[in-house]
């Protein structure tokens, strides 16, 4: 197919996004707000966002250092701890502004030191969400040390995630930044509709995931800028996920996992895990998928799907990418004076979103 020179879309939402906190929202706010309409804020802040008053408070935090004239929308999260009480999902929904609870196993990534450490702990909340209609937003990894962390996924889907299907065949499940073919293929045997009709099941793919495996890691020596969690698979598991992502299906959506640290935080003996690609995300997005002749198909995974899946309206404004190439900055401001360096630092991308008009 002959490639478009321009493409029009819906105003895409991001439904997984790290935006940090304090001074740091300065920046990472306005990266979001000048591609996104929308993102599912996620709440492994320090200490975490554990109840609806706080997400209310991180969610201010946000609309604060919004740039002027910006219209872009946080949708908050709670942050699922052995602890949670099941009478806080009814305050969450009734809130209007938390639109998921997430589930950190113990130690999985990033800030997840007071993640669930027993999912039967935790059945009383997931009942209660699945009687509200909540979401459950997984990290699903496995943080048993005799498990290679490339299996963990695949792991976790076993051990826990078919269990909890079993258990609560009605709750809405979001597997978050899925990473293997068996993850997609999981996804693609759930089959349950609410009442609506949407899809029961869904799942997020960051777009460092549809284009690189993990020799990006290694590619000339260690490359801690590729570093997430979960790490980037084999060849076969991108192209599995490419597959899922340009199919069309109505399951698989938009996640950038877009997630900032400082250079040297990366650039250490134990870097953080983490790939900052929230500035040029939709450029990303379709360069991979230009790569399977489906440019046709990003609106959907970008600007509709989503929001469908999370009973929101689509947007209605519009954006607009152009295939001019650009390149990415070597590094970009961050907090006291420290730099944050982007996903493809350096590289020159085809494609370019136009500043809205």
């Amino acid at each position: 197919m002959d490639e478009p020179q321009t493409l029009t879309l819906i105003r895409p939402d991001d439904w997984h996004l790290h935006l940090r906190d304090g001074a740091a929202l300065a920046h990472t706010v306005a990266w979001s707000a000048a591609q996104f309409a929308r993102a599912i804020v996620m709440p492994n802040l320090k200490p975490p966002v554990v109840d609806t008053a706080q997400a209310l408070a991180y969610r201010a935090r946000i609309v604060a250092a919004l740039p002027p004239g910006s219209g872009f929308e946080p949708l908050m999260t709670l942050y699922l701890t052995d602890a949670t009480p099941p009478g806080e999902i009814a305050r969450a929904r009734d809130s209007g502004a938390v639109h998921g609870v997430k589930l950190y196993p113990a130690g999985a990534t990033t800030n997840s030191d007071s993640g669930v450490t027993a999912l039967e702990r935790v059945y009383p909340v997931l009942e209660a969400m699945q009687g509200a209609g909540m979401p459950l937003l997984v990290h699903g990894e496995v943080t048993d040390p005799e498990v290679d962390v490339f299996d963990r996924e695949a792991v976790f889907i076993e051990r826990h995630l078919e269990p909890i299907r079993r258990a609560f065949p009605e709750l809405r499940i979001v597997l978050e930044h899925i990473t293997t073919a068996d993850a997609a293929a999981w996804v693609r045997a759930q089959h349950g509709r609410d009442a609506q009709g949407v899809p029961l099941q869904g799942a997020t793919i960051t777009a460092h995931h549809l284009l690189y495996s993990r020799n990006a890691l290694f590619a000339g020596g260690l490359r801690p800028h590729y570093y997430c969690l979960p790490v980037l698979k084999r060849a076969r598991h991108r192209a599995a996920l490419l597959d899922a992502a340009t199919s069309g299906d109505p399951r698989f959506f938009l996640g950038t996992d877009s997630a900032p640290h400082a250079r040297a935080a990366k650039e250490a003996a134990c870097g953080c895990a983490g790939c900052l690609t929230a500035p040029h995300a939709l450029e990303l997005y379709a360069q991979a998928f230009a790569e399977r002749d489906a440019l046709h198909r990003l609106e959907g995974f970008a600007s509709c799907f989503g929001a469908d899946f999370y009973r929101l309206p689509r947007n209605t404004a519009r954006v607009t990418l152009r295939r001019q190439p650009q390149r990415v900055p070597v590094t970009l401001p961050y907090v006291d004076g420290e730099v944050v360096v982007p996903l493809d630092a350096g590289a020159e991308l085809p494609w370019r979103v136009l500043p809205a008009a």
